[in-house]
């Protein structure tokens, strides 16, 4: 089958572990640009797993994953970290430097578009600067740009860390459980952000996400996972219990 033209593509994704736990249990999906897809399960079912290894942070035992046409997997050296580039990570701790700005945060997300020893010595152009900008006001952050990292609240951190995914202009989104430290409302906000971001720009985007809720009001479609493998694929609207039986197994608690 060809690789698709827009998207992210992931066929018969595996991981296994040198232990020989198995993460990821053949797993293929299809996310057209736009869509806004929550993935629900158990803890240990892969989901973060699933994650990573769509865009290579861990390495797939198996299997090939194409993110705008272009397949990641294969990939070596500086032919991956330009294709790595193209997706979006937000990460559930942030993963900021605490003593850089908000901004100077953000511009981190340009090393890959700009020749490498200026990324390397922070010499960014006015255009990588204004970008950085815009995404901070996208995020109701322009006020912070020059404030450290470490002076931001929790909700204003991740806040910084998504207009940093949105400073790579990326072909896909994916963010991993990028709410369970935040509180209700300020969760609520990081989830809309990221479905007006994949909506506006015409971009998947995938989300680990901490409630049922969420799944159900934010996203277009969800997926289960259990084990593996993928156990449920259908509209958030359509999402009941009989659904979420078969992704969390009977009387659980969510």
């Amino acid at each position: 089958m060809a690789a698709s033209a827009e998207g992210v593509r992931i066929d018969g994704l595996r991981k296994t572990w040198p232990d020989g736990t198995v993460t990821l249990d053949g797993l293929s999906l299809e996310v057209p640009s736009g869509e806004v897809v929550a993935i629900l399960g158990r803890s240990g079912s892969g989901k973060s797993t699933l994650l990573r290894c769509a865009c290579r942070l861990v390495e797939p035992t198996g299997g090939r994953v194409f993110v705008g046409g272009t397949e990641l997997t294969g990939l070596r050296g500086r032919a991956l970290a330009r294709a790595r580039a193209r997706v979006g990570f937000v990460f559930q701790q942030f993963n900021l430097v605490r003593s850089y700005t908000a901004l100077d945060n953000v511009l981190c997300a340009r090393v890959a578009h700009v020749p490498w020893l200026r990324g390397t010595l922070g010499l960014w152009g006015e255009a990588d600067r204004a970008l950085a900008r815009r995404c901070l006001d996208e995020v109701g952050l322009g006020e912070k740009a020059l404030s450290p990292a470490r002076e931001l609240s929790g909700g204003q951190q991740q806040r910084v860390a998504i207009a940093r995914a949105f400073a790579q202009e990326p072909g896909a989104l994916f963010a991993d459980e990028p709410t369970a430290s935040l509180d209700p409302h300020l969760a609520e906000t990081v989830m809309d952000l990221l479905r007006s971001y994949g909506r506006a720009h015409q971009v998947p985007v995938l989300v680990n996400v901490h409630t049922v809720e969420h799944a159900r009001r934010f996203a277009d479609r969800v997926l289960g996972l259990q084990q593996g493998r993928l156990v449920h694929d259908g509209p958030a609207s359509a999402l009941a219990d009989r659904a979420l039986e078969t992704i969390y197994g009977p009387k659980e608690v969510r």
